[in-house]
């Protein structure tokens, strides 16, 4: 199947969770199911070339958190275990019993909280630029830029993007630093989602866990992610037993993005292999 056509048959469908958050999402290719789910910013779109190279060899599922894009807020704190439940909504709307799990960054909190929650409904678990609990540089870092966010969205934009890629890719490609500067959350409600999802990631721990998760898992990371840096990605794969782990030289902290071929490849590579 070609990319055409796999973009042609896309189709979009909507995910009701009880305490009335609407989450729009789609489905697209054939195959193993996967299930992406995105980081801080929450969106689909962050998968949008990831998503078509997958969709040739998975049935891929993609969408907007509560609160996020598309998607409404509803009335539900904001917790890491609320957004795994909102996984299992977009999992059950899409008419799925199982699916893989590819969580990028607090995505991949996501979804070893999910792990926790529902084992039975994953066939296996991506872990890509993600962590296992807090550590002292990541609270400096999001404590600061969550100070940023409320008081110059802008800037907070401006740097979330300097930030997560390699500095020689994002002066190449300039127009992606653009495109996030101008989807700054400029409204005080849309500030506030961010907040409470850099509040719900600083709060993440799954140190008592993490050793129970029994699915096959691969660990996905960037040495050179500034975010969330190499030595957390590195003890997050110590901590899972049988893990497979592969880090990436160079790419920043949205590694998907910038070396989309290799990461494609990594994933649909291992997804396959599921059986």
């Amino acid at each position: 199947m070609s990319a055409a056509q796999t973009v042609a048959t896309a189709k979009s469908f909507a995910a009701r969770t009880s305490d009335g958050a609407v989450l729009q999402a789609s489905v697209e290719g054939e195959g193993p199911a996967l299930l992406l789910v995105s980081g801080l910013g929450g969106t689909a779109k962050f998968w949008s070339t990831s998503a078509t190279t997958l969709a040739r060899s998975c049935r891929v599922i993609r969408f907007d958190q509560r609160g996020i894009g598309a998607s409404s807020r509803g009335s539900a704190p904001c917790t890491i275990d609320q957004l795994a439940q909102d996984c299992l909504t977009v999992l059950d709307a899409a008419g799925l019993q199982r699916a893989a799990l590819l969580g990028h960054s607090t995505g991949g909190c996501i979804g070893q909280a999910l792990a926790r929650i529902a084992p039975q409904r994953l066939d296996g678990l991506i872990l890509s630029a993600t962590w296992l609990k807090p550590s002292r540089y990541m609270g400096g870092l999001f404590t600061s830029r969550r100070a940023v966010l409320l008081q110059n969205p802008q800037a907070y934009a401006a740097l979330s993007a300097l930030t997560a890629y390699p500095p020689a890719w994002i002066e190449a490609n300039w127009a992606t630093f653009e495109a996030a500067v101008a989807a700054a959350p400029m409204s005080e409600e849309a500030r506030q989602v961010v907040a409470e999802r850099i509040d719900a990631l600083l709060s993440f721990d799954g140190s008592a866990d993490i050793a129970a998760l029994t699915m096959p898992t691969l660990v996905l990371g960037a040495r050179d992610d500034m975010i969330v840096p190499c030595f957390l990605q590195e003890e997050l794969a110590a901590a899972l037993p049988g893990a497979g782990k592969t880090m990436f030289d160079t790419g920043g902290h949205f590694f998907p993005v910038s070396r989309p071929d290799a990461f494609t490849a990594h994933v649909a590579e291992w997804v396959g292999a599921l059986g």
